[in-house]
């Protein structure tokens, strides 16, 4: 049993509908109304789609400039464009070879690594929660009604494509892989062995980017999810263990880490690009 609670407005010209009031107590926003919560709750939700549009913006446009990419005299190589595989690639950048022939513009040059990690991204559990609140409203906070007349889960396309995650999951650990061979060889430039602002930059995106990585959901049910007997499997059970640690902190690892990725491919660009010059430690 539902009552609804009817009030006069303050010019006294009628009355308006306040919250309805359930047999159990439990208030309900009146007709048309979406919530009863008076803070703002939809400042959460908006961060979090300006955060995630920037990057995709950002990301995006770099990832078709094909320029300001690989720093010759360093051997810096953004993990935009890693690996760069093409014969469209600048000498020098790319580490495996070029197997492929001269792309078009439209095909970006790192194509075989760029929609794993964005499918693997778009996928994870917390970005899962990032964006199903800040772009498709399901339900965009806590006590606020959803637009969806129904719902039906990841049942369906394009939903269905997260129980996918599991297996980008092993895509993303080889490109994070490739990309730490590529932080590796950037401590051999011209000049030989060296370290500059640009190798601790790449070094701590790339450590951080294994954060991301190893505290995926993913990772935890790979190591240990399906044991029933730890004791049994004590080194298993040592890195179950380790990355449920890393695991908290998931959501914090995924957003340093898209910071982190658009500080080093800033960083490569403007040094490549002679607008700023590489701040050297040693060498």
């Amino acid at each position: 049993m539902v009552t609804s609670v009817t009030s006069t407005d303050q010019s006294g010209s009628g009355t308006v509908a306040g919250p309805a009031t359930t047999a159990g107590g439990r208030q309900e926003p009146p007709s048309g109304a979406r919530t009863l919560r008076k803070d703002r709750w939809w400042l959460p939700p908006l961060l979090t789609a300006l955060g995630l549009a920037t990057f995709v913006v950002y990301a995006t446009v770099r990832s078709f400039m094909r320029e300001g990419y690989w720093d010759a005299e360093n051997h810096y190589l953004t993990p935009f464009y890693s690996p760069c595989l093409s014969d469209s690639c600048v000498p020098g950048s790319s580490h495996f070879g070029t197997p492929i022939g001269e792309l078009p513009g439209f095909i970006p040059l790192a194509f075989l690594s760029l929609p794993f990690l964005l499918a693997f991204r778009l996928t994870c559990y917390y970005y899962r929660k990032a964006y199903y609140r800040s772009v498709w409203f399901a339900p965009p906070a806590c006590a606020v009604t959803e637009p969806h007349a129904r719902y039906t889960g990841e049942t369906r396309l394009p939903l269905i494509v997260q129980n996918a995650h599991r297996y980008f999951f092993y895509a993303a650990v080889v490109i994070t892989v490739i990309n730490t061979y590529d932080a590796v060889l950037a401590f051999g430039g011209e000049r030989g062995f060296g370290i500059g602002l640009g190798n601790i930059i790449l070094l701590v995106n790339v450590v951080l980017l294994w954060g991301y990585t190893l505290s995926c959901h993913s990772c935890r049910h790979v190591t240990g999810g399906r044991l029933k007997n730890f004791s049994k499997h004590p080194v298993r059970y040592r890195m179950w263990t380790q990355i449920s640690k890393l695991n908290v902190r998931h959501m914090q690892f995924a957003w340093i880490t898209l910071g982190t990725l658009v500080l080093t491919d800033l960083y490569v660009w403007l040094v490549s690009t002679g607008t700023i010059t590489d701040l050297r430690i040693l060498n």
